[in-house]
């Protein structure tokens, strides 16, 4: 399969992959989530050339990710950045990946610790059965044809 074939499978993994599979734009979402909004504020605190951080945020424009919004500045009309309801649904996602680079890319400790605003817990990522509450790992999950499921395709185990 050619990656740009990735996209179209029928494989909800697959086609998210597409879309936030680029290093950048995992890094670009991390800075809208820590308040970023403004391009100039991205390209500096990420050192990227204007080129690759225009196609990024295009891309995540173009994708209901981030929504363009009007701003006046001191001289004039700007656009800023804001994540839409279904880019905050993606912080889920993050903090997997972080949780994950905090266990195994981070021999140091984690570089930034996530706290509960009005309690100090710390903030964890949980993967829980829906119906039984039972925290979950790859070992309990099987895998089954869903809804959208083409006619006699095989669900694959992750």
């Amino acid at each position: 399969m050619r990656s740009t074939d990735i996209g179209t499978e029928p494989c909800s993994i697959a086609r998210s992959v597409a879309l936030l599979g680029d290093r950048w734009t995992l890094i670009v979402l991390r800075q809208a989530f820590l308040g970023l909004r403004r391009f100039e504020d991205f390209r500096s605190s990420l050192g990227v050339s204007r080129t690759l951080l225009s196609q990024r945020l295009g891309v995540l424009v173009e994708a209901g990710i981030l929504e363009r919004r009007a701003y006046r500045d001191a001289r004039r009309t700007r656009e800023e950045y804001r994540l839409t309801e279904k880019g905050l649904d993606l912080y889920p996602v993050l903090m997997a990946l972080r949780t994950w680079g905090d266990r195994y890319m981070a021999p140091d400790g984690p570089p930034v610790v996530y706290r509960h605003r009005h309690c100090d817990g710390a903030a964890e990522i949980r993967h829980v059965c829906d119906h039984c509450g039972q925290e979950l790992t790859a070992r309990d999950i099987i895998p089954l044809p869903g809804p959208g499921a083409a006619s006699g395709q095989q669900a694959e185990a992750v």
